[in-house]
């Protein structure tokens, strides 16, 4: 097993990555009573070993299981899950721990940040996805009907414990989705971390390559946690991809979403003379490689998508930011991008 540190402004908090970790939780942990958040299909699949996991630390967990989907990150389903909390009588030292993808855990943070004015949490991600982003650095959100991740807070977890073995379970669409953070992160600050999935295989060598790609977030959160510079690098092809997914009803697969939007932020970089043309090329072969997809929708019209980034939370001053590619291993943000220039990367991105 592998263990990682995120810092704080409260202090460290750890990461443990590895096979059968989720048997393994932290032994400093208090015991008492917990609520376990999680989907129908997660916990059919871990929450038992979970659960088992817990009682032997001392714990009386209640399982919370929420609806599966991102058109389920609302707060509506935040205030059914306080409902289940009351009833179980969750006190201020009670933990919630996050089992599953993104939206569980998102979610179950949020819940966490704000119920009694805050509980202690802990992530079990599931997914690739979430232990290679969502997972780590301690934004918690949900969905608001004019724009993605709108109503969140800052929660750092106790802990994020990431049991490689639950990848197995993935159907290959998400695991493939995974695998755009796994990129983003190797252009945004890792080139060695690109190539090794340029010219390996990216499903033997995950062991590999996986705390490695985490390692990029947190070093990026753990100098900037409340995103206030240098954590905004993390939202490559995320102003371009948030449009699309709620252009899409959020029926998009988060990562496919990325990698459409990291291919846009490409080619307007190469637009503005931020990046050479040659990188388009291995972007793209990279994520064609993986089997994601690259072309913005025929049927998403310029103009709606140019409207949905209008709600982006990461805009400032009435200016939308983008993280351009300048090189594989460096990105520059930029908040000047007229909209002729945005409505002719999306044009030739199709």
């Amino acid at each position: 097993m592998v263990k990682l540190s995120v810092q704080t402004p409260e202090g460290a908090y750890p990461i443990f990555v590895g096979a059968a970790s989720l048997t393994a939780l932290p032994h400093d942990l208090p015991g008492g009573i917990c609520a376990l958040v999680t989907n129908p299909t997660i916990a059919a699949l871990h929450a038992p070993r979970v659960i088992a996991a817990l009682r032997a630390r001392g714990f009386t967990p209640t399982v919370i299981e929420i609806p599966e989907g991102e058109k389920f990150k609302t707060l509506a389903t935040v205030s059914a899950v306080y409902d289940q909390l009351v009833d179980a009588r969750l006190d201020r030292t009670s933990i919630i721990f996050a089992l599953g993808g993104g939206v569980v855990g998102d979610l179950a943070g949020l819940v966490a940040a704000t119920y009694l004015r805050g509980v202690p949490f802990v992530q079990l991600p599931t997914t690739l996805l979430a232990m290679v982003d969502a997972s780590i650095g301690g934004k918690v959100a949900v969905d608001h009907p004019r724009g993605k991740n709108l109503i969140g807070a800052f929660k750092q977890p106790l802990a994020i414990v990431a049991d490689t073995d639950t990848l197995a379970t993935l159907p290959e669409a998400e695991l493939r989705s995974g695998m755009a953070e796994v990129v983003k992160h190797g252009v945004i600050a890792n080139a060695g971390l690109f190539e090794q999935i340029e010219i390996g295989n990216w499903k033997m060598d995950l062991a590999d390559w996986l705390p490695r790609a985490m390692q990029v977030k947190v070093d990026i959160v753990s100098r900037d946690p409340f995103e206030r510079g240098e954590r905004a690098k993390l939202n490559l092809g995320h102003t371009f991809g948030h449009a699309l997914e709620k252009l899409a009803h959020y029926e998009m697969r988060h990562g496919d979403a990325v990698a459409i939007g990291v291919v846009c932020a490409a080619r307007l970089a190469a637009r503005r003379g931020v990046c050479a043309p040659e990188l388009i090329a291995r972007l793209e072969n990279v994520l064609r490689g993986i089997g994601l997809p690259t072309r913005v929708p025929r049927d998403l019209p310029a103009e709606a998508i140019l409207a949905a980034m209008q709600t982006d939370k990461k805009r400032a001053h009435g200016r939308g930011a983008f993280i351009l590619p300048r090189a594989l291993g460096e990105v520059v943000i930029v908040d000047d991008v007229p909209r002729e220039e945005i409505v002719a990367t999306l044009e030739e991105t199709r």
